[in-house]
């Protein structure tokens, strides 16, 4: 009980650059325990290999982080080609070694040809994906295989950004439900010779790219030299994850209906899907436009 006291109603968007080693709940509970956060949550599971970008929610952004974890992402991503792993990455046992000396750069630009645009991929064994209440890794560990049905994603770029012998380099944006392994794993097959990731680093999830990372050394190094105050110097403000949608501006007396969760009337505002809401300067939260021209609130946002 006295250790939730302690916890504070924080809320914003903090970038971090997760390290190697760690899984991502690893590396949010790491941080929530710097900000003695009451609240918070990520973005869409990181693999313990993968380094980057992280979006952490605080408090009242957790109620948007849907919107991240929807998200466009960019990658780069380095590939060792002539080897396979039972998880598609240098974590992994490896399952299955063939020849990869005669793969030429004209092969590998050919193969990258076909996995551009849309593409169905089914969920590996080895990740968070669930199965009966049951991550699908933990059933993997124990030896079980389930069927997975595909899914389609959108590989909006896959180019080659060097080749070191049997080792590439890859740059990757893609939609949201993409797997990188599983993409590697596929462009080796197509390959003949097979192909695992053994880095792998997320440069960018939309609308945050571009933007500077926090390490965890660096929060660290400011929860003991500036305390509280310079760490939440290092948060966003919660509609920085909305920025794709239209902006509309309530005056005084819609805002604080809205704010009872009834549908206004909004002038200028879209005619049709989601947008975000101010007063003034004020973000209220999300909503969208009915069938009837108002707006109504989806997610609202409460001052903390």
């Amino acid at each position: 009980m006295g250790r939730r006291a302690n916890l504070r109603p924080v809320s914003g968007v903090l970038l971090l650059d997760k390290p190697a080693g760690c899984t991502s709940n690893q590396a949010l509970q790491r941080v929530k325990r710097l900000f003695r956060a009451r609240k918070a949550g990520h973005t869409g599971s990181l693999d313990p290999l993968a380094t980057g970008l992280l979006p952490l929610c605080f408090g009242e952004a957790t109620k948007v982080s849907g919107f991240l974890l929807n998200a466009d992402k960019h990658y780069k991503v380095r590939v060792k080609l002539g080897v396979r792993t039972d998880t598609g990455d240098s974590d992994g046992e490896v399952v299955e070694e063939r020849p990869a000396d005669g793969v030429t750069d004209a092969a590998v630009e050919k193969a990258l040809e076909g996995f551009r645009g849309e593409i169905e991929q089914v969920p590996p064994m080895y990740s968070a994906r669930k199965h009966k209440g049951r991550r699908l890794y933990e059933l993997a560990r124990e030896g079980v295989e389930v069927e997975r049905k595909p899914e389609r994603v959108s590989i909006h770029r896959l180019e080659i950004l060097g080749r070191e012998g049997d080792e590439l380099e890859l740059d990757v944006a893609c939609s949201k439900g993409t797997y990188v392994r599983s993409l590697v794993e596929a462009v080796g097959e197509t390959l003949g010779c097979g192909a695992h990731v053994i880095a792998l680093r997320r440069l960018g999830v939309d609308p945050y790219a571009g933007q500077a990372m926090h390490t965890m050394e660096e929060l660290e190094s400011l929860a003991e030299s500036g305390g509280i105050k310079a760490l939440d110097a290092t948060l966003l403000p919660i509609d920085t994850a909305l920025t794709h949608l239209p902006a509309v501006n309530l005056g005084p007396d819609a805002a604080f209906y809205l704010r009872q969760g009834q549908p206004v009337l909004a002038p200028n505002a879209p005619t049709r899907g989601e947008l975000r809401f101010y007063q003034g300067k004020r973000f209220l939260g999300v909503g969208e436009v009915l069938s009837d021209g108002r707006v109504a609130p989806r997610r609202l946002i409460r001052s903390e």
